[in-house]
């Protein structure tokens, strides 16, 4: 009888072990959800990364020749023996998964490196910031924000910048990138003109 297991991925596998298993003709669920930047999965990431879902009969299958898939680690199991999942567990992944997507307020566009946003909540609100990265998987993401002089890294949420407007983006990128030149290596060692 066929029934839902959780298989564990080595990782960033996940993909190519559904794939891998869906061309033998078993059922797969992977769980996604759109991503900040994300480019490898048209813009989706696994919402349990290293894990998804297979429905088999492993007395069919056979637990070993599933083990030998590339890229899978395991068959997720208790006293070595494959735990199978209701059907409305997955059911009820699925809806939560589609409430998540409905409710999120995802960004209109990804942003560049090094480019002049404006947070528009939370304490800084109004302030400029240059853009660095994502920081975490959880939508938060590094800016650079000038304060008092100088440049300090913080994590906001994704959510809570947007692009700077085009009169004030200058500004911002200067005051973060106006660093004195260095003028010694060290221990006083002055750096010779590169002009002498």
């Amino acid at each position: 009888m066929e029934q839902w297991y959780t298989l564990n991925t080595k990782p960033n596998a996940e993909q190519w072990v559904a794939t891998a298993l869906g061309d033998r003709g078993i059922q797969i669920y992977l769980p996604q959800i759109a991503g900040f930047r994300s480019s490898q999965q048209h813009g989706k990431k696994p919402f349990f990364p290293c894990y998804l879902f297979a429905k088999i009969d492993l007395k069919v299958v056979g637990q070993p020749q599933l083990q030998w898939t590339p890229g899978l680690r395991r068959v997720v199991a208790f006293d070595n023996r494959p735990v199978p999942l209701a059907d409305e567990v997955i059911e009820l992944i699925q809806v939560k998964l589609g409430e998540i997507e409905a409710s999120t307020n995802w960004p209109a566009r990804n942003f560049e490196s090094g480019e002049a946003v404006q947070i528009i909540a939370g304490p800084f609100k109004d302030m400029l910031a240059i853009f660095e990265g994502p920081a975490t998987p959880s939508q938060r993401v590094q800016v650079l924000l000038t304060i008092l002089g100088h440049a300090s890294r913080m994590q906001v949420d994704v959510t809570n910048i947007k692009e700077a407007p085009p009169a004030e983006a200058s500004p911002a990128i200067e005051a973060s990138e106006s660093k004195r030149p260095r003028r010694t290596r060290g221990r006083g060692r002055y750096i010779k003109n590169q002009a002498e």
